[in-house]
C-alpha cells in the first residue's frame, strides 16, 4: 500500500501569498477571524471561516456558511488568486518560530492506510466537529486544512528535503504571529520518484494534530464509494508530515470552575493523599514528569505525584495528563468526562502561565493546573497500542497555516 502520493496542489500565486495565508480555522474564533480578515479580501479565512461574511450571530454550522465558503473559494480560483499545479508534486514546508525550526512534506496521505490504522490515531473525535469538516469538504470539493502527521526520522528523507531546501523557496513570508513560513515545490519527476522510494520504507505514520480532518476525509471517501460507479476519486487526505526529532509538543493546561463544593482547606487535604504539596513564590512550570503547577486563591503550588501512583505499564495510565485526571480531577473535583464537562477548560501552553492566573484571578475559574508536556514517544506508544489519550493532551507549535496548499477532489 502506498502511504503517500504527490498531488496537484491548489495554491496562491506568489505575489498574493501574503494576502491569502491565514491561521488555522480552529485556533481563532469568529470574532477574531472577522477582525483578521476585515481588510483582506483574499484571506483564506473567507474560505475556512466564511461565517465572517454573513450576519453576526449566524450559526457557523448552518448550510449557508458552507455555501458561502464554496463561493469564496471558487471566486479565488476564478480571479487567479489560487492556481493549481499542472503535475502531481510534493511540497516542502518549513516553519520557524523563534529558535525552533521544523521542515515537513506536504503530500496526499492514503485514506485506506488511515482506515487500516497504518496511519495511527490517538484521540477520539467529537461528532459535531467531524460533521463540520465533512460538510466543508463536500461544499468545496476540496480539502483545505492539512493534517499534521509525524513519522520516525529517516536519513534518506532528510537528505532529499535538505537538497530541495538548497534552492530558493517559492514562498517566504512571516505571519502576524511571528512565524516564518518557507515553501518549495518538488515537481521534478526524478525527485518525486526519489521521495516515493523513501516513503515506501515507512512502516507507520502518526496523526499529531488533525483527527477531525482525517476522519472527515475518510467519511467523504466512503460516501463517494457508495455512489453509483464506485467513485474513489477522494482516496487521499491533505497532510504535512514531519520527522519526530523536529516536532515540538508544549504543555496543554487545565482550568476548573469550582472546587466541587470543597473549601480550600478540604481540597488541599484531599490533594495531599496523592501529591506532595509545596508553596511557590513564582509561577510553576513543571520541569519533569510527575510534577504539576497549581494556582489557587492567588497562590502557586508545586505538586509532585506520589511515586507509587506512577508505576503503571499502561501507555495511557502513565501519561501525566491521565495521572492528573485519575488522581485529582475525577475523584476530587468530580469531572469524569473532560470531553463534555463544561466545568473544565483547556489552555494551550503558548498562552503562558499568566493566562492561567488571569482566568483564576477574574473569578471565572477557581483553580488552574500547569502540566509537563506529553512526549512524542508517549503519543506514539499510545497510538501503537491502539489506545486513546485523554482530550487535549498535546499542543503543537508552530501551527500549520491555512491556504498555502489545498487538495482538490477530482
Amino acid at each position: 500500500m502506498k502511504l503517500l502520493s504527490p498531488f496537484r496542489g491548489l495554491r496562491p500565486v506568489a505575489e498574493k501569498v501574503g494576502d491569502v495565508v491565514a491561521p488555522p480555522y480552529d485556533v481563532v474564533n469568529t470574532a477574531e477571524a472577522r477582525e483578521l480578515a476585515s481588510d483582506k479580501p483574499w484571506s483564506f479565512l473567507h474560505v475556512s471561516k466564511p461565517e465572517i461574511d454573513l450576519p453576526q450571530g449566524t450559526d457557523p454550522y448552518d448550510e449557508s456558511v458552507y455555501q458561502r465558503g464554496a463561493e469564496n473559494f471558487a471566486n479565488m480560483i476564478n480571479e487567479g488568486i489560487l492556481v493549481r499545479d499542472n503535475e502531481p508534486c510534493y511540497y516542502i514546508y518549513e516553519l520557524t518560530m523563534g529558535e525552533h525550526v521544523q521542515t515537513g512534506i506536504a503530500a496526499a496521505a492514503s485514506i485506506e492506510a488511515y482506515d487500516k490504522n497504518i496511519i495511527r490515531k490517538h484521540e477520539f473525535t467529537r461528532p459535531v466537529k467531524e460533521d463540520d469538516r465533512v460538510n466543508q469538504i463536500r461544499a468545496l470539493h476540496a480539502q483545505t486544512g492539512p493534517v499534521f502527521l509525524t513519522y520516525r526520522q529517516r536519513d534518506d528523507v532528510d537528505q532529499l528535503v535538505e537538497q530541495k531546501k538548497s534552492e530558493a523557496p517559492v514562498y517566504d513570508l512571516t505571519s502576524d504571529e511571528g512565524v516564518r513560513h518557507r515553501f518549495w515545490v518538488v515537481d521534478d519527476a526524478q525527485r518525486v520518484a526519489q521521495f516515493d522510494e523513501a516513503f515506501s520504507h515507512m512502516d507507520y505514520l502518526y496523526i499529531a494534530d488533525g483527527h477531525h480532518r482525517s476522519a472527515a476525509a475518510s467519511r467523504v471517501c466512503a460516501m463517494n464509494e457508495n455512489k453509483a460507479g464506485n467513485d474513489r476519486s477522494c482516496k487521499h487526505f491533505l497532510a504535512v508530515l514531519f520527522p519526530d526529532d523536529q516536532v515540538d509538543i508544549i504543555d496543554y493546561n487545565r482550568v476548573i470552575t469550582d472546587l466541587n463544593g470543597l473549601s480550600k482547606e478540604e481540597f488541599l487535604s484531599r490533594l495531599g493523599k496523592s501529591f506532595d504539596i509545596e508553596q511557590s513564590a513564582a509561577a510553576v512550570k513543571p520541569d519533569r514528569k510527575g510534577q504539576y503547577g497549581m494556582y489557587l486563591d492567588g497562590q502557586w503550588y508545586r505538586l509532585s505525584i506520589h511515586d507509587d501512583l506512577t508505576n503503571s505499564s499502561n501507555s495511557v495510565e502513565k501519561l501525566d495528563v491521565q495521572m492528573l485526571d485519575s488522581n485529582l480531577i475525577a475523584p476530587i473535583l468530580n469531572i469524569s468526562d473532560p470531553r463534555r464537562d463544561t466545568r473544565i477548560d483547556f489552555v494551550g501552553g503558548i498562552r503562558g502561565l499568566a493566562e492561567l492566573e488571569k482566568r483564576v484571578n477574574s473569578g471565572e475559574m477557581a483553580v488552574a493546573f500547569s502540566l509537563y508536556p506529553t512526549g512524542l514517544d508517549e503519543l506514539m506508544a499510545v497510538a501503537d497500542a491502539g489506545k486513546v489519550m485523554p482530550p487535549k493532551s498535546t499542543w503543537f507549535e508552530p501551527k500549520l497555516a491555512d491556504g498555502l496548499v489545498s487538495y482538490v477532489l477530482d
